[in-house]
């Protein structure tokens, strides 16, 4: 059970949030430190630090606080995007200048399968020389985008999947298999 000693009435609460709705706020206490340093900053006549590494005041990093609050606008809260749009200035990083999604490992498997899939139904074996390099078509789900070919280095993967067998998956040796993979 919670003890309840010093706990605040709802009444009271209720108080506190009339004279300021971010008298307690939801978010880290590092968060709104970076938020008052670069405030401050600005009240100073300073330009908003945009690139990481440009600003530090008592240890923190302001250029790369402003960076990661643009490219992560979407996880604030209505209050925290407020505050940054009307009291520093700051708008969301735009769908160009956010970084590129990484893949993930499952994605890269399925993209080096395909590509033995490809090669094989080309050549019609996967004896794929280890320097060899395939390249796949990746595009759109419209026929209005454009594809791009993406270099993958097949034949190095696959010396690895062979010399991996005893720890793949017994789905991913079937699926190599079945795909014309010669595992001695």
């Amino acid at each position: 059970m919670e003890s309840s000693a010093g706990a605040m009435t709802r009444a009271r609460r209720k108080q506190l949030e009339d004279i300021d709705p971010a008298w307690c706020p939801v978010w880290p206490v590092t968060w709104q430190r970076c938020f008052h340093l670069v405030r401050l900053h600005l009240d100073t006549g300073q330009t908003l630090p945009t690139t990481p590494g440009e600003v530090v005041r008592q240890g923190e990093d302001l250029g790369r606080w402003v960076t990661a609050v643009r490219h992560g606008w979407d996880q604030l809260t209505g209050v925290q995007q407020w505050m940054c749009e009307q009291v520093l200035g700051i708008e969301p990083a735009g769908e160009d200048e956010k970084p590129k999604a990484r893949t993930s490992q499952a994605d890269k498997w399925a993209m080096h399968y395909g590509a033995a899939v490809q090669y094989f139904e080309r050549e019609g074996h996967l004896t794929v020389p280890r320097k060899h390099v395939e390249t796949i078509a990746l595009g759109g789900e419209s026929k209005d985008q454009a594809q791009r070919g993406l270099e993958l280095k097949l034949g190095m993967w696959v010396d690895n999947q062979r010399r991996r067998a005893a720890t793949l998956t017994p789905e991913r040796v079937e699926q190599l298999s079945k795909a014309g993979m010669r595992w001695v």
